[in-house]
């Protein structure tokens, strides 16, 4: 049988489209996602030298009220909309026919997963190395330390909710959208949730201990070890992956059949 030209031109042009493949459609958003926390981020650090020592080692002064007191009520304001919008939006739109998912739809949402887990971590490593390492300094400058101070402010009340946030947000994407999770509770990745949060839980009992009787920062002390366990939970990343690669040898074995 003979082949035209006109047959071969739109099959090479289908080849030679461009974009990213079709199981990465979601990829934009990443992107502009990873972005806009990059710029939050890199934000609040130039902020912080500008007005960290200035105005930023005694909250009593009318100074501090103004560069951060009013900076604390935004990111408190952004967040109290933010978090019920986005699990709002994530729940209400979910998928309630996923039995009719097709093998290259659900391909496509694990690697919409994976990208939600990374820009997850990708918070996680953000507000658990540079703004939380750097508190150590804070807590031996400042003038009244108390749970309000420059770093306080942006580390506790702003980049630990927000990371608590994008780890709900990929619980509750794999919960609404994945049949391999709304089937049951998978453990790695509520560990992976879960585990960071409580940092969040122990940042209270800490801040209390150095506001009242613990001034200096010793990595060892007892004060600190709510914080090494809640991370060691992160390590359920890799079972997250895990159960993802064992699922998708199972949907591309079944795409390749129908091809």
């Amino acid at each position: 049988m003979s082949v035209t030209s006109q047959e071969i031109q739109p099959a090479a042009a289908a080849h030679m489209s461009f974009g990213p493949p079709w199981y990465l459609r979601e990829l934009y958003k990443y992107l502009a996602t990873f972005a806009g926390l990059t710029v939050i981020y890199v934000g609040f650090r130039l902020y912080q030298g500008a007005f960290g020592i200035s105005a930023g080692l005694d909250s009593s002064e009318p100074a501090f009220a103004t560069h951060w007191m009013r900076l604390l009520y935004i990111e408190l304001a952004v967040l109290t909309i933010v978090f019920p919008a986005l699990w709002g939006y994530l729940w209400f739109t979910r998928d309630q026919n996923m039995d009719a998912m097709s093998p290259k739809e659900e391909i496509t949402r694990y690697f919409t997963l994976t990208m939600w887990i990374s820009v997850y971590t990708f918070a996680v490593y953000w507000a658990g190395s540079y703004f939380a390492e750097q508190d150590n300094s804070w807590h031996q400058v400042s003038i009244r330390d108390t749970p309000f101070t420059a770093n306080h402010i942006i580390e506790f009340y702003f980049n630990f909710p927000l990371y608590v946030l994008l780890g709900g947000s990929a619980w509750i994407y794999a919960r609404t959208r994945l049949p391999l999770y709304a089937k049951g509770i998978s453990v790695p990745l509520t560990l992976a949730v879960v585990g960071p949060f409580m940092i969040l839980v122990s940042v209270g009992f800490n801040e209390w201990g150095h506001t009242f009787w613990f001034r200096e920062e010793f990595f060892a002390a007892p004060i600190h070890w709510g914080f090494v366990i809640g991370v060691w939970f992160a390590l359920g990343v890799g079972g997250i992956l895990l159960q993802q690669v064992e699922r998708l040898t199972q949907l591309l074995d079944k795409t390749e059949d129908v091809a």
